[in-house]
């Protein structure tokens, strides 16, 4: 009898191993792929890296500008498959602060196998999240970017020093999240005529270029206004044509 109950038992014992290795199997066949965001920024037409601490020269306005800060929100990240059906990044906020290289990349982690034609993201942090308390992350207000619960996050902030402003500096806070001057914008790239595949133990990188001076395109010189630290229709302004200098370049896979 006990040697019949250890037979049984060694059935069963041998059934589940195999079925939680066909089962480990199946998921590994599958599998993850990682896609990174990188954003390389630089100065007008030039292809040198955008820094701080070195003085460029406005290609618009003539303005000399050495700057100490440059920081923006980008969030909201989700990618289309060719079936039409959207995979959406979970807890999608970054701050990207060039004062640490590190945060041009941004790792969207793990992405389930297949072939994606789009990718959809939001220059900013989102109406419900500004409105949402206090957070944690990107989105902390230790990292000084959040003005109020009525006023939210700041999309872009830029400082720095100008001999062209009346004090010697320059501050630009481009925020606000609701009405004609809301800063926040959401942005799709199309690359169904050369999809993205992401495959299992790959890393797929998307590139973007963000051109810095965009920021100051049709605003005017620091002589005129050398500080924007509220919501209004200049921040508008300001934001609206950082997004034109927010563009997709390249897939790397």
């Amino acid at each position: 009898m006990k040697k019949q109950i250890s037979y049984y038992l060694s059935i069963v014992l041998l059934t589940s191993l195999f079925f939680t290795s066909c089962k480990k199997h199946d998921h590994d066949q599958q599998g993850d792929g990682q896609v990174t965001i990188n954003l390389k920024h630089h100065w007008g037409m030039g292809t040198d890296p955008f820094s701080l601490n070195t003085t460029y020269v406005h290609p618009m306005n003539g303005d000399t500008m050495t700057f100490s800060k440059y920081k923006y929100y980008i969030s909201n990240f989700k990618l289309k498959k060719s079936d039409g059906s959207w995979w959406i990044h979970p807890e999608s906020y970054f701050l990207v602060d060039l004062s640490n290289p590190a945060s041009s990349t941004l790792d969207l982690g793990a992405i389930p196998n297949g072939e994606y034609t789009e990718l959809s993201y939001t220059l900013g942090v989102d109406s419900l999240r500004n409105v949402s308390g206090a957070q944690s992350g990107a989105l902390s207000t230790t990292n000084n970017m959040f003005w109020s619960w009525n006023s939210g996050y700041i999309m872009i902030k830029a400082e720095g020093t100008s001999p062209q402003s009346t004090s010697g500096t320059f501050a630009f806070h481009l925020g606000g999240f609701s009405g004609p001057n809301n800063v926040v914008a959401t942005k799709t790239v199309d690359f169904s005529s050369n999809p993205l595949t992401i495959t299992k133990d790959k890393t797929s990188e998307i590139h973007f270029k963000v051109n810095t001076a965009m920021t100051w395109c049709t605003s005017g010189s620091c002589a005129g206004t050398s500080s924007v630290t509220m919501p209004g229709s200049l921040a508008h302004q300001m934001a609206g044509d950082f997004h034109n200098g927010f563009v997709f370049d390249h897939i790397v896979e």
